[in-house]
């Protein structure tokens, strides 16, 4: 089951950044359509700044994927502790460029204040959990450490369950695209970290603190 488990969440992982890559940099690369439904932003938007700092967005969540995904195997952490230790580096890296460009674009967020601030608090929680596990492996808490990837990890699938969910809203009940954007923002959070926890209890293993994969 924890093999299977991972395979498919390497699957959705490389579908999503093929996916976020195609539609940002080759089909809509001036994010024509995805801006078209910020219609009551309350200050004008530095087009050419807010797309740059769109695509480092994109290209260190897609890095925090994938390096976050690498880390969990526990040959990876036998075989490979030098790899293992510079990607946990990466991903950290990974985690603050991706909060920093989204504290940018928060105050220019799809239904206003409400989701800024939403997306604020989502970053808080992003960074803490994963400085809780640069902590714990400090203390040489290992199964502590893997625990708390496997809740800051979650968070690097947002952007998906944030369209996922508005696509659904929006498209099949039909509501408001603003509204099923403010909902697909708060039910993202709510919705990882209980994803997280069940993970934690169900695919988890953790004598020695290891995911097996």
């Amino acid at each position: 089951m924890r093999k299977h488990f991972y395979t498919l969440m390497l699957a959705v992982a490389a579908v999503f950044i093929g996916y976020s890559f195609y539609t940002n940099f080759i089909h809509d690369p001036q994010a024509t359509a995805f801006l078209g439904h910020k219609v009551t932003l309350k200050r004008p938007i530095n087009l050419p700044v807010w797309l740059t700092v769109m695509e480092v967005h994109i290209v260190f969540a897609c890095v925090a994927m994938v390096s976050g995904a690498l880390n969990f195997p526990s040959r990876i952490v036998q075989n490979h502790r030098k790899f293992h230790k510079f990607n946990g580096y990466l991903y950290v890296a990974s985690v603050v460029i991706v909060d920093l460009t989204s504290g940018y674009m928060a105050p220019f967020s799809t239904g206003g204040k409400i989701n800024s601030v939403a997306f604020n608090l989502l970053n808080v929680i992003w960074l803490g959990m994963t400085i809780a596990a640069i902590v714990q492996i400090k203390r040489k808490q290992i199964d502590k450490h893997r625990k708390w990837m496997v809740r800051s990890y979650a968070f690097c699938y947002t952007n998906m369950f944030i369209h996922l969910i508005t696509f659904v809203c929006h498209n099949g009940f039909g509501m408001a695209y603003e509204t099923s954007y403010t909902i697909g923002v708060y039910g993202t959070i709510l919705l990882l970290l209980v994803i997280a926890e069940i993970v934690l209890r169900t695919v988890y293993w953790h004598p020695k603190g290891r995911l097996r994969a």
